[in-house]
C-alpha cells in the first residue's frame, strides 16, 4: 500500500468539532442522559458489517474523545487496510453517555471515508493492468474535502488539485471569455509563476493539437468517446499527460484507461460512493 499523507490533527479536530456540535445542538444527547446515570461506563467495539478499504480511524477517535475526554480509543486496524464484514476495527471504553453522544458523528465519518475508499478501490482494481491513474475531483462535500481526497489516497487513488490556488487548469468558459485557447494559454503562462503547473481542458480534437502547438503539457480530454481517446493517444505521441474526464463510470473505466490516457478523473468516487456499513456493538461494565 502507497504510504498515506498524514491530515494535521488540528484540521481533524476542527472539522469534527463541528459535526459534534451540529449533532449536538442546544442541549447535548438527553437521550443518553436522560436514560443513564451519570458515571456508568461501558465498552465497545467498531465492527466492520460488509468488506471494503478503512478509512476514517482519526476522524472516529477525535469524535470520541472531543466528546468528554472519558473515552479510551485502540485501533485494531490502520486507514487502507482491506476488511472483511465482521472484523474488530477499533475497541472503545470509558464514559458511557459520552460514548453513545459521539457514536453516531463517529461511525458517520467512518462510513462516509470508508465508502469513497472501498468505491476507488474498485475503480483502481479495473484498471491495475493499465498505466491509468484513476483520479478525484473537486467535486467533494463542502467542508470535507480534504478528508475525502485522504479517502481517495486509501482506496488507491490519485488526487487531482485540491482548490482553485493549486494549479491553472483552463476550461470551456475561460476559453469562452477569453476569446481563445491561444489567448487564455498566453495570458496564464504571462502571469503565473514557474512552480505552477498548467492544465487544459479540451473538447474536440482540433482543440488537443491547439494545445499541443502551444506546449501545454497536461490536457484534460473532456467527453470524448473510446474511439477518439484512442485517437487523441496516437495524435499526441507522448508530448504531453492526456487526462480522460465525463462520463466516467465503473462499467466503462476499463475501457477507457485501455485507450492509453494517463489519468482518468471522476467525481462518482466522492460524490456517489455508497455509505461503508460500520456498527458499535455496547456493553454497559459498570459505575467508574
Amino acid at each position: 500500500m502507497m504510504k498515506l499523507p498524514a491530515i494535521p490533527k488540528l484540521i481533524i479536530e476542527r472539522t469534527v468539532t463541528a459535526a459534534l456540535l451540529e449533532d449536538y445542538g442546544r442541549s447535548g444527547d438527553i437521550t443518553s442522559s436522560y436514560t443513564l446515570p451519570a458515571g456508568q461506563t461501558a465498552e465497545a467495539c467498531v465492527v466492520a458489517r460488509e468488506d471494503g478499504i478503512l478509512c476514517g480511524l482519526d476522524y472516529a477517535k477525535a469524535a470520541f474523545r472531543l466528546s468528554g475526554g472519558n473515552v479510551c480509543w485502540e485501533k485494531k486496524s490502520t486507514d487502507g487496510d482491506r476488511v472483511r464484514k465482521g472484523d474488530i476495527i477499533a475497541t472503545v471504553r470509558g464514559d458511557a453517555i459520552e460514548m453513545l453522544s459521539s457514536e453516531r458523528v463517529a461511525l458517520n465519518y467512518l462510513g462516509h471515508l470508508s465508502g469513497i475508499s472501498s468505491d476507488t478501490d474498485r475503480f483502481v482494481e479495473n484498471i491495475r493492468h493499465t498505466g491509468a491513474k484513476m483520479c478525484c475531483t473537486r467535486k467533494t462535500t463542502p467542508g470535507l474535502r480534504l478528508a475525502e481526497k485522504y479517502a481517495v489516497k486509501c482506496g488507491g487513488g490519485a488526487n487531482h488539485r485540491f482548490g482553485l490556488d493549486d494549479a491553472v487548469l483552463i476550461k470551456d468558459n475561460h476559453i469562452a471569455v477569453c476569446g481563445s485557447l491561444k489567448d487564455a494559454v498566453l495570458s496564464v503562462r504571462a502571469q503565473i509563476g514557474h512552480l505552477v503547473s498548467l492544465e487544459v481542458e479540451v473538447d474536440t480534437l482540433s482543440q488537443m493539437r491547439e494545445a499541443l502547438d502551444l506546449g501545454v503539457g497536461v490536457i484534460l480530454l473532456d467527453n470524448f468517446t473510446i474511439e477518439e481517446l484512442r485517437q487523441a493517444v496516437a495524435v499526441n505521441k507522448g508530448a504531453a499527460k492526456l487526462e480522460a474526464s465525463g462520463g466516467v463510470t465503473i462499467d466503462n473505466v476499463k475501457d477507457i484507461a485501455e485507450t492509453g490516457v494517463d489519468y482518468i478523473s471522476s467525481s462518482k468516487i466522492t460524490m456517489s460512493a455508497p455509505a461503508f456499513d460500520f456498527g458499535l456493538d455496547i456493553r454497559i461494565i459498570g459505575a467508574k
